[in-house]
């Protein structure tokens, strides 16, 4: 990556370990810095993790994740005036990132468009008043109403947190007598490594429960015009905990399906006023119709990103860099091959042996294995996406290639547990 960037000229709001872990090997020495609430800085040991980092130039502590000033922030470190582009490595400094972009007069999402998007319920409101397909859903401030709901919509809904991430807090009840003993894990879920300790507030939505494939669209725009869209197919685990499994770049979705996701979430970005970034939205087609999960104002997680570049033969984060410096990159229509992803999933236990990567990289098209969880450890319940086990990613002429080497790929990892 060649962005002719000098030293301490892009500011990262917020830090995600496995994000900073690859800038680090495209970016310059010296070239970021790095913004976090200063408990995390010390929880995280972030100094410690920082320094192993040549990209960062400066590590500086600011609470942003629930109220920020940016002009008591600039009035403490005037050198970050000088910043050429702004970016959330969060989604609970996307709010943060948006007023630091605006008050530098730097390309972002925009204040208005963050804060919906970091809002579940605002979100759901804006998809409404466009006439974007919604579930029904409800902001309830206690359990009795969400059994009410459920049990008007066939016993069955979802209730999630609207201010989480990573399917934190999100729960599939289908039996409404287990709301209440259900409902703290929504109200209250535990915060999570990257969360601040003064805690973050936040509302329970319930929705309906709806039935079909899942996607996300990845959109790339620059001064509200989309410049880039990819489809991608979602898989999700079972049970109460829709934790995502894996992904598979592009979607394998017939060209009409693809195209009404594309459109669906043009829609959606332009009725927020959003104004340069990446937007990643999630969406369930059903019977036919993109409903909206979902959105975030930055970028996927999971490693879409790399899935994205792999298949349309791009580096779509340098695009996405690009276009918060003022640029309008040149980005291809179709890919040109498929990449896919495969998280693995351990037994909740004691790990007592882990085996297979040598067999999972001789299968054909397999990228990458990574197993983070090692013997000795105790794997929890899958509550959210920071319980999984690691990945395999792998690729192939088409998006069925690609899915089912990353699939072969993981089942040749046996986590045993005791």
């Amino acid at each position: 990556m060649d962005l002719d960037l000098g030293r301490e000229q892009l500011v990262v709001v917020g830090a995600s370990f496995g994000s900073l872990s690859w800038f680090d090997q495209e970016l310059p020495r010296g070239s970021v810095v790095l913004v976090e609430e200063p408990d995390v800085i010390a929880r995280r040991d972030l100094a410690r993790f920082a320094e192993r980092l040549p990209m960062i130039g400066r590590l500086v502590a600011a609470e942003y994740q629930t109220g920020f000033d940016p002009d008591a922030l600039l009035a403490r470190e005037p050198g970050l005036a000088d910043a050429r582009l702004v970016l959330p490595g969060l989604e609970y400094a996307v709010g943060a990132t948006a007023r630091l972009a605006q008050r530098l007069g730097l390309p972002g999402a925009g204040v208005e468009a963050a804060d919906v998007f970091s809002d579940k319920h605002r979100m759901r409101l804006l998809a409404d008043r466009i006439g974007l397909a919604n579930p029904a859903y409800e902001l309830v401030d206690d359990p009795a109403r969400a059994v009410e709901f459920a049990l008007a919509h066939g016993g069955r809904c979802v209730l999630k947190p609207t201010r989480r991430s990573g399917s934190l807090g999100v729960q599939l009840i289908t039996d409404p007598a287990e709301v209440p003993a259900r409902w703290a894990a929504s109200a209250a879920p535990p915060d999570p490594a990257e969360a601040t300790g003064r805690g973050l507030p936040t509302g329970v939505l319930v929705e309906e429960l709806l039935v079909g494939s899942e996607h996300s669209v990845e959109l790339l725009v620059a001064e509200g015009e989309v410049v880039f869209a990819n489809v991608t197919d979602k898989r999700i685990a079972g049970g109460r905990y829709p934790v995502e499994t894996g992904h598979t770049v592009p979607s394998a979705l017939p060209a009409d399906a693809h195209d009404a996701l594309r459109a669906a979430a043009v829609r959606l970005a332009e009725a927020a006023g959003f104004r340069s970034g990446m937007l990643h939205s999630e969406w369930i087609l059903a019977d036919g119709v993109p409903t909206l999960v979902e959105c975030a104002a930055r970028m996927p997680g999971d490693m879409i990103t790399a899935l994205i570049s792999i298949a349309y033969e791009r580096d779509v984060i340098e695009a996405y860099l690009r276009i918060l410096r003022g640029e309008r990159p040149a980005l291809p229509a179709r890919a040109t091959g498929a990449a896919a992803i495969e998280f693995l999933i351990a037994p909740p236990g004691r790990v007592t042996a882990v085996d297979g990567r040598r067999d999972a990289l001789r299968v054909p098209g397999v990228l990458d294995v990574q197993v983070e969880t090692k013997v000795g450890q105790t794997v929890p319940e899958l509550l959210s996406s920071a319980h999984r086990s690691g990945h395999l990613m792998a690729w192939g002429a088409t998006p069925d290639e690609a899915a089912n080497a990353a699939r072969r790929a993981a089942s040749e990892i046996r986590i045993s547990v005791g």
